[in-house]
């Protein structure tokens, strides 16, 4: 036994030696501060491997925690995983079932990663819908890291983008309507109000893009550079539809239990390739939503 633990660890070691040259190596370009994935593939790894189907998505938790070791190594700020859609409750019993262990189970590893690194977790979605046994611990684990900032890992769970716009249309609208009263009040004791009790700030009502913004379930991380999408897959299904409209789509053959660090090299390396291209995308979206653009100046077509 000992004979072969000994060359085991000598080969784990060499492995992490030489991922650590590779990540220096592309570390010498820029590296994408927040990459979202969507894990697709794990029962077709299954069947693949002739294996009991639940045994696929074993295998595309511990390729998600590899990931993540592998983006923080990295100097990756922000890793994204979508890990449960709304929708996926309509699936047989026993695959939510599996999910739900998985989500269990992955919640003390998880605490046991952040004891050695600086991580914060997040859990996002509409987390009332899961079960106490599981909310309660990751609620847990999300306040017992909340102070880490050098990496966010978010798990987005019982999660659609459409449930989460609406989320923040809801809260967005009951803010609003929560402060009228006081800009009311302030308005007439300082004689803004018109004839007809009108404020003249009426531009005060009204919905802006920092009040959606900050009511996002994935408000604490910036929009994503790089969206992967593994098992030969090009849908966004429902992930992130908000934040995705100036990042690159990296769509993998690969099975999500097969993903690793020669896929992620790849993908960081077209990052870098593109690198200039998505940055002027994203300045114009930018300069657009603030309304900077000038008639001698228009929006950039390329």
């Amino acid at each position: 036994m000992e004979k072969e633990v000994i060359p085991r660890k000598i080969l784990s070691g060499w492995i992490s030696f030489v991922r650590k040259c590779f990540f220096r190596v592309l570390r010498v370009g820029p590296i994408p501060s927040h990459i979202a994935v969507i894990m697709d593939g794990n029962r077709r790894y299954a069947k693949k491997k002739k294996l009991e189907e639940g045994v696929g998505h074993d295998a595309g938790a511990f390729a998600l925690l590899c990931l993540l070791i592998y983006c923080y190594e990295l100097g990756v700020k922000h890793l994204s995983a979508y890990a449960f859609s709304i929708d996926n409750f309509k699936r047989k019993p026993e695959d939510v079932k599996k999910i739900m262990d998985l989500l269990r189970e992955c919640i003390p590893l998880l605490t046991r990663i952040v004891k050695h690194r600086p991580i914060r977790v997040h859990f996002a979605g509409s987390l009332e819908l899961l079960s106490a046994d599981i909310r309660i611990p990751a609620k847990r684990l999300m306040e017992a890291t909340a102070d880490n900032s050098k990496f966010i890992f978010t798990l987005c769970v019982v999660y659609t983008s459409t449930d989460e716009i609406m989320h923040v249309v809801q809260e967005s609208c009951k803010e609003k309507c929560d402060h009228i009263p006081e800009i009311r009040a302030n308005d007439a004791s300082n004689g803004l109000l018109g004839e007809n009790g009108d404020s003249h700030q009426g531009d005060q009502d009204l919905i802006k893009l920092v009040d959606i913004e900050k009511h996002m379930y994935m408000a604490i991380t910036p929009d994503p550079d790089i969206l992967i999408r593994t098992g030969d897959e090009h849908r966004l299904s429902n992930f992130l539809l908000w934040q995705t409209s100036c990042c690159q789509l990296s769509s993998l053959v690969t099975l999500w239990p097969e993903i690793g660090i020669w896929q992620l090299v790849w993908v960081v390396l077209n990052f870098q390739r593109n690198h200039h291209y998505y940055g002027r995308k994203r300045n114009a979206a930018v300069d657009l939503v603030n309304g900077s653009y000038s008639s001698s100046s228009p929006p950039s077509q390329s």
